[in-house]
């Protein structure tokens, strides 16, 4: 069909299937039909059914129409835009203030002398228009040449040369810094038996035991009686054996018998820690017998190596917590069978390798290496003093004892000679010996590993009683000083039999004594009485320059420590359990100018 409209462009048949047309509502055909679009109008003409299909037949125009735009705004351009804010923040206000200092406030002040006197004047004024007398003017005159004369020798001479003024009050030379303590070992009435400084001068280290006694005073009596040496030799020899068997007897407690099995302690205060408590060790290393001897590592402040009543040897790690041994000595035909007197660490031929030196009661001194990895100790060099094997000298005359073991009590080591070390025994010996002999000593042998050797080359003037402490001078190579049972310190020459010198210390036993590590003629004293008495050579050898008394009367001063590091400290350890740390002034700390000179010659008089 055709239609008469003159806005018909042109006419377009679409025929749709059965099947859409079917399934397509009536209203969409009608909308269809009447649909206005955007380039033209569709008019629904006719539409027919047959056979089974229908067939639909549009006719659409198209007409030219200008429609006004229309814009659509982006809403996802408008949700990517960064939302802009303006925001503003301010510090703090700036304070300022004013301030004004003024100098201390001054005061003027004149004085005036008395109004002149009136008498005064005219005598001064007739004095005056005198003639002068011969007086003190003509006097200097007459002297004048002879002063300047003595004033000029005087500048020459080197008599004050090294003479300092000291401005310090002597009478207070030492005052106690602390008083360190441990109940459990006071209750149980244990004595201090040694103390060690550690290598870095802060921590303190005692060990606690039961000083022998009994068995020294015994002997010494016996020494000191005005018998024949012959009977005193046969005296010794019948008593001896009661003597050691009743010792655990008389020594220990009689509750308990034998107290060489007795446990004791070894206790540790660090006097730079904050807090410190006197009542309370900051480490306490419970030991299986009686510490009768204690040194600190001269490199490794945490080792320390101490020896025991029993006869064993032991090292301790303190950084070791749960267990602090780090070797122990077991009952062997190599180790000691009697009580260890003294330990000291010895210098290997490998740098920076220590061993441990031993000397007991039975004449063996042992020199060990640590094995650290195995936890146990390594026999170096094994030494035997006999009385038999003791050397000779012209001003020493004693008779020999058999082939009986010479009973060591102290050891001290050479600073200035590797080789050669010190021994003090029970008898009053005191010898020099070396490392490097060869001398094969003359016992028996019981199942050593290794051979003993003999170690003494040098026999001094033996003392009246036990030998308790040794130690070399730190300034002089040749001068040692010792100290016993007879109350004297004595000072002796390695060159020379008898001492240079011999000091009346007290009237009971002297059982420490040791050089100052600052001053060359400085050495301190620990007593029986209780006392620690400081000696200055150079400024007396007849009494002490200072007295240090315990504060608990009635008690033994048995073991005295210098600190090394911290040089104006002095650690003494007492028989009531304390151990009591000192400061010393400058005056007994500082060295004068002269007192090489004065030690050299102490060292160069010829003994008598």
């Amino acid at each position: 069909m055709r239609d008469s409209s003159p806005d018909i462009l042109s006419v377009t048949k679409v025929t749709l299937s059965r099947k859409w047309l079917r399934s397509c509502p009536v209203s969409v055909l009608e909308r269809l039909g009447t649909a206005r679009l955007c380039f033209g109008a569709v008019r629904l003409v006719s539409y027919c059914y047959s056979f089974g299909f229908v067939q639909a037949t549009f006719i659409i125009m198209f007409t030219d129409e200008a429609l006004d735009s229309v814009s659509v705004p982006s809403l996802w351009r408008k949700s990517q835009q960064v939302e802009r804010d303006s925001r503003g923040c301010q510090t703090r206000p700036v304070q300022s203030a004013e301030t004004e200092v003024q100098s201390v406030s001054m005061t003027v002040s004149c004085t005036q002398t008395e109004p002149p006197d009136q008498a005064t004047e005219q005598l001064l004024q007739a004095n005056h228009n005198e003639p002068e007398l011969p007086g003190l003017k003509n006097f200097l005159q007459c002297v004048e040449e002879v002063v300047i004369k003595e004033l000029v020798k005087n500048s020459k001479t080197h008599a004050f040369d090294g003479f300092q003024v000291n401005w310090d009050d002597h009478s207070h030379l030492v005052s106690c810094l602390h008083c360190l303590q441990h109940p459990p070992a006071q209750e149980r009435g244990l004595h201090v038996t040694s103390v060690s400084w550690s290598c870095t001068g802060s921590v303190v280290a005692c060990a606690y035991g039961r000083y022998i006694s009994i068995l020294q005073h015994f002997i010494s009596t016996m020494l000191k009686m005005p018998v024949s040496m012959k009977l005193l030799e046969k005296l010794f020899c019948s008593c001896c054996s009661v003597l050691f068997t009743c010792v655990s007897v008389l020594l220990g407690r009689i509750d308990d018998g034998c107290w060489s099995t007795e446990r004791s302690y070894v206790c540790m205060w660090n006097l730079t820690r904050r807090g410190l408590n006197p009542k309370q060790a900051d480490l306490v290393i419970d030991a299986p017998a009686a510490v009768t001897a204690l040194c600190c590592h001269p490199n490794q402040p945490a080792l320390l190596t101490g020896g025991l009543y029993s006869g064993d040897v032991v090292v301790w790690d303190t950084s070791r917590t749960q267990d602090p041994v780090v070797a122990l000595t077991r009952m062997s035909a190599d180790s000691h069978k009697e009580p260890v007197y003294q330990v000291a660490w010895v210098p290997l031929q490998k740098k920076g390798e220590f061993g441990v030196l031993s000397a007991c009661s039975g004449g063996r001194v042992l020199l060990w290496t640590v094995d650290s990895d195995q936890g146990r100790f390594v026999l170096n060099t094994a030494y035997a003093l006999l009385w038999q094997q003791v050397p000779h000298s012209s001003s020493v005359s004693f008779k020999l004892r058999g082939r009986r073991a010479v009973g060591v009590t102290s050891l001290a080591l050479s600073p200035w000679d590797s080789d050669a070390f010190l021994v003090g025994s029970e008898g009053g010996l005191l010898l020099r010996c070396s490392f490097s002999s060869k001398t094969p000593a003359a016992t028996p042998s019981e199942g050593q590993s290794m051979t003993l050797r003999a170690p003494a080359v040098f026999s001094f003037r033996p003392c009246n009683g036990p030998v308790h402490s040794i130690h070399c001078s730190p300034f002089h190579r040749n001068l040692f000083v010792i100290a016993g049972t007879d109350g004297q310190a004595h000072v002796y020459s390695l060159l020379q039999a008898n001492p240079v010198l011999s000091l009346k210390v007290s009237d009971s036993y002297v059982f420490q004594v040791q050089w100052s590590p600052t001053r060359p003629l400085v050495f301190a004293a620990a007593t029986g009485q209780g006392e620690v008495q400081i000696f200055d050579l150079g400024f007396s050898s007849l009494k002490p320059v200072a007295i240090i008394k315990q504060s608990s009367a009635g008690h033994a001063a048995t073991c005295l420590a210098f600190n090394c590091q911290n040089t104006t400290l002095l650690a003494v350890g007492n028989t009531n359990g304390t151990v009591d740390v000192w400061h010393l002034t400058t005056h007994l700390t500082e060295q004068s100018p002269a007192e090489s000179n004065q030690l050299e010659q102490i060292a160069n008089q010829v003994a008598e």
